[in-house]
Formats: C-alpha cells, structure tokens, sequence
C-alpha cells in the first residue's frame, strides 16, 4: 500500500497532550475515534467527542462521514508527513462527574472543565470561584502542608500564618483574569488557601468530583457556544448560541462582554429549525416573545449544530432518573454512615454498567425529533471534488418532552424509538437506564437498613 494513501492525523487532547494517528485517505471518523480509544486504554469516550476548527468554530465530527469532508482538498493533496489537526473535547456536559465512569475520561472532562472556569465571564458568581480554585488545589496539589518556619518574635502569629502558604500556587492558573485584576493576587493568595485547608483529607478523585459538581452551577461553565449573526449579511457575529446541560442560552457580546439575552429550558423551547444558515427558536406559548432568528455561517455549521442540540435534548432526558438518584445517594453519604456502603455500591454499578452494550445506534434510543436533513452519497462525491457549496435544507428539531419515566418496567423506555437524524449514539438509553434502575436498588437497601437499625 503506498504510503500516499495514507495521512496523518493529530489529535489534541483537553490536558495538552495529543495523539497520532494513521489513517488512510478515505477513512472515516470512526476510524480515528478507534485509534484514540486505543492510545487512551479506553472502550468509550462517553461524553467527549472529536471535533475539528473550521472558520474559528469547534464542530464535532459525524463518526460516519470521511475526513475529506472536514478537511476538503487539502486532505487529497496532503501527504503522511504533514499531520491534520483535530480536537478532543467536552461534547456533553454532565451534572455529576460519577455519571462517567472511566477514569482516564474523567480527568480530560476535568482537565477542559478548568480551562473553561478560566475563560468564564460570570462576574456575578464571583464566590463560586474560590470554591472552584479550592477543589482544583486539592485535587492537584493534595493536602495542603503547613511549611516549617521559625518563629519570629517580631512577626504577629495572624500575619506569620497568613504568608505560610502565600505563593504556592500562581492565581492565573486558578482564578480568571477579570477576577485577579478586580481583588488582586494578594488576596486571592491570602484566602483561597483557607478553603483549601478545609478540603484536607478529600481524595484526588473525590476532589474532581467535587468540581465537576460546582462547576454545573457556574453560568457560561457547561456550555458549548456556536456563533451566530443577526442579519444574514451581517460581517461580524454577535450572537453566541450556548447548548447547555438543561437548554440552551443566547448571548450577545457586547464590547467584548457576553450579555445573556435569553435562558431557554429545553421544556420552554417548542421548534428549532435550521433552513440552510438560517436558524429560528420558537418558545412553548410564548405570547410576548417572537421567533428569534438568527444565522449560522454556513449550512454545513447547522447540520452539526443540530445534531448537537439533538444529542444534547437526548442525552438529558436519558440521564434525568439517574442524576436524580446519585444526588439522593450523595445526599444520603453526607447525613448518614453510608460511606464504605456507598462506595461499594457504586463500585458494583460501574461494573455492572461496563458489561453492558454501549454502542447500540441511535435508533435504538431518541427523543421525538423530525428533521428532513439528509446526507446523500451525491453530496458526499461532489464534496470530495469541490469546495462545498451553500445549500438550502430544513433541519427541525421538536423537543416536545415525554411523560415520565418509569425505569422499573422495562416497557416504558420505549418513548425512545423515534429518530431520523442518522448516526450512533454514544450514551444510549439502555445505558442510562441501568444507571437509574441500580440507584433505585441501592436507595431502597439503604432506607430498609435504616429502618431495621430503628
């Protein structure tokens, strides 16, 4: 096989690092996604995903198309010794970092999660950072150890502790830049270490787990942002559209500032729809609210961001039984003794979880979405050919919300059968539905142990 056949890919990964792989001309994304599991010593990313930079937008990649459609003519005339880049990143955001249970993928969704606090413009939160630096801290640095000093008489006892731990960590790589410039290093390294302190005894991994869960409460924290203009003919976007845990946000910058326009629930949200670049939210019963349209750069960035949103809707309403449960069991280990029990417990339900198929297809498991997008071979053979070119196509995604769920009847998850948006799931029903059926199990031993102790 000649090795201009093949070409290199690079893959960056959210701790820094990265990963080659070698893949042949007419490889697919699954084809790289095999090789990263396999470097990572992973079976699944869950919630990460690759992506690839086009006109300064991450769009995560369809598994299922080739590369070529991503890299356009370039990847034909590239060569093996001239790498292509992609990105590894957050894909889905999540509410409790258990819900991901290998660890290696646990600590990139960590490792992005922080370089997003750092980039995070929710000056009204301001005190959720020190709790954010504090649980970062622990879980890099560890316990943190007074350092020996001699005692100086003319030093006062309160200033003597206040400089013990003054410079042990840089501010920049904790707090973000409008937050050291409004109190200034000083204080961020007279205070944050009083919250640190209180961390001690906490795990490197409990400690992740800790910011993963303070983080979901941070604003623009778990969310990934696509831009959008006002005008069709508009130069610069203003408009930054954020798929969130639970919705999606708009944002308008605004001398360099994000300004939140709207918080819409994915409950409050009736349609969206894509027609080429041109893309329209419309709210449940909303009376004084009109349609807002905005426009994507391209009809190639609203396919992906739809498939985004519908993976995104999918993934919530999937995870809702079991996010429910790890609170309460959460909840439980704090009021109560449960902690060796606990750890049992989830120890069991990873194993457990790890057996089970997790690359069923989408099909298998969706929310109700109607969309009339198509990838068609013709397209696919033009795109190899030719720059691709602005296309008008209706992508409409209805994110009616189903009735309850009840994991106990292995019947009613049959609401997540319909889906004509094409391509695997990476998190599929069955799945989550395991998850909440053994914190179910496990809720209901430990209020029976509690009622047999009284």
């Amino acid at each position: 096989m000649r090795t201009t056949q093949k070409r290199q890919v690079c893959v960056l990964l959210p701790n820094k690092q990265h990963l080659d792989c070698t893949v042949m001309v007419r490889s697919r994304g699954h084809e790289v996604l095999d090789s990263v599991l396999k470097q990572l010593g992973v079976s699944e990313l869950q919630v990460l995903g690759l992506a690839v930079l086009r006109d300064n937008e991450y769009l995560f990649l369809d598994l299922e198309q080739k590369l070529s459609k991503y890299f356009g003519k370039t990847w034909s005339r590239g060569s093996l010794m001239v790498p292509f880049i992609l990105f590894l990143r957050v894909q889905y955001y999540v509410e409790s970092g258990r819900l991901i249970f290998s660890s290696r993928v646990q600590q990139l969704y960590y490792a992005e999660l922080r370089q997003t606090v750092l980039r995070s413009q929710s000056r009204h939160q301001e005190a959720l950072f020190f709790q954010l630096a504090a649980s970062a801290l622990q879980a890099e640095v560890g316990d943190l150890q007074p350092r020996a000093e001699g005692h100086d008489e003319e030093e006062g006892e309160e200033r003597g502790r206040r400089r013990k731990h003054r410079h042990y960590f840089l501010p920049e790589d904790y707090f973000p830049s409008w937050l050291i410039k409004r109190r200034g290093r000083d204080f961020l390294l007279q205070h944050c270490p009083v919250l640190h302190t209180e961390l001690k005894g906490v795990t490197r991994s409990q400690a992740i787990l800790q910011f993963i869960r303070e983080a979901v409460s941070l604003q623009d924290g778990p969310v990934t942002f696509y831009r959008m203009r006002q005008e069709k003919r508009e130069v610069r976007s203003s408009i930054l559209l954020g798929v969130t845990l639970r919705g999606v946000h708009v944002y308008q910058e605004v001398e360099g500032k994000q300004c939140l326009l709207y918080d819409f629930s994915w409950s409050n949200i009736e349609r969206l729809t894509f027609q080429g670049s041109r893309f329209e939210i419309t709210a449940v019963g909303s009376l004084c609210l009109s349609k807002l349209v905005y426009y994507t750069p391209s009809a190639f960035h609203s396919r992906h961001i739809l498939r985004h949103l519908t993976d995104s809707h999918r993934l919530y309403i999937s995870t809702r039984d079991a996010v429910s449960y790890i609170q309460q069991l959460e909840d439980m280990q704090v009021s109560h003794s449960y902690r060796e029990a606990y750890i049992c417990d989830t120890t069991r339900l990873a194993h457990r979880l790890r057996s089970n198929s997790l690359t069923s297809s989408m099909s298998d498991c969706s929310i109700a979405v109607e969309t009339a997008a198509t990838w068609s071979k013709e397209e696919e053979e033009e795109e190899e050919e030719e720059e691709e070119e602005e296309v008008t196509a209706e992508f409409e995604l209805c994110v009616d919300e189903p009735e309850e769920l009840f994991v106990d009847d292995s019947a009613e998850v049959l609401w997540l059968s319909e889906l004509s948006v094409d391509g695997p799931l990476m998190l599929p029903s069955s799945y989550w539905a395991a998850v909440a059926m053994e914190m179910k199990q496990v809720l209901r031993r430990r209020a029976d142990e509690e009622v047999s102790v009284d």
